[in-house]
């Protein structure tokens, strides 16, 4: 599936892409599970660290749908739409700085050669893929797709992941270092590790998730909360062994320049 061939109905479209989605947008249906085409085809070919979500919710899908349609109607080409609509939201808000505050105490930025994580989203965009382990918007019950049932275990999802994921890492190649956004996605990329489409030391996993709904787990992995005042929701060895691991691999990573 492709921008092109729904070009002309994006592109003429006067709806406003609330939900439901237009009909003509469905791509799959599996019992309570619907997935839609949106515009998430761009692969930035440059990059050197690709961040990876679950899948496109609701808003961030209406405003690709809404901004290719722009695109389109004035005219630009289909390739530089489907770049906008890519771009269009990318991990903005709390959920953006809370990855780039992790990112960067783990020094992420050193290996990339940047002052900071934060370039990815501004000067050093080029360094960067946005993307999901299922790469158009998926729906349970008309509600955003959050991992349940697992990826692994519906044939439309583990479709998703097998053809588009599988797709980015071959095109990508070995010099990205990937970035799992929590343990249903870290799932997804051990799956494809074991077929053997990326290096162990490419999956940069166990960083917890950015969301800030997660603001405990987040200020402990960053070291601004200590132990004894946790609460019974965060397990603090959990968290301390994949920060132990994740040292260890960057470290490695610049010492021996694998990914440069």
């Amino acid at each position: 599936m492709s921008l092109e061939q729904f070009s002309k109905l994006i592109s003429a479209s006067t709806h406003n892409f609330s939900h439901p989605l237009p009909a003509e947008l469905l791509l799959a249906s599996e019992g309570d599970l619907q997935t839609f085409y949106a515009p998430f085809d761009h692969i930035n070919l440059g990059a050197r660290i690709v961040v990876c979500g679950i899948t496109p919710g609701l808003q961030q899908t209406r405003l690709a749908l809404t901004e290719a349609g722009q695109q389109l109607r004035l005219g630009t080409s289909v390739q530089q739409a489907k770049q906008a609509a890519k771009d269009t939201g990318s991990f903005a808000g709390p959920l953006r700085n809370n990855l780039v505050r992790m990112l960067d105490y783990v020094g992420v930025h050193k290996l990339l050669g940047i002052n900071s994580c934060a370039r990815l989203f501004d000067t050093h965009r080029h360094l960067l893929h946005s993307t999901s382990a299922l790469r158009y918007p998926v729906f349970v019950n008309g509600k955003d797709y959050s991992g349940s049932p697992s990826m692994l275990s519906r044939s439309s999802l583990r479709h998703q992941v097998e053809t588009h994921l599988a797709e980015e890492i071959r095109v990508l190649g070995p010099q990205c270092l990937y970035v799992p956004l929590g343990p249903k996605v870290t799932e997804v990329f051990q799956h494809l590790q074991a077929k053997g489409l990326l290096k162990p030391e490419q999956l940069l996993d166990g960083l917890p998730h950015p969301s800030g709904a997660n603001a405990e787990r987040i200020s402990y992995f960053l070291g601004g909360k200590p132990r004894e005042k946790l609460s019974s929701k965060t397990n603090a060895a959990t968290l301390d062994t994949a920060k132990a691991r994740i040292l260890a691999k960057l470290a490695t990573l610049r010492s021996t320049g694998v990914m440069n």
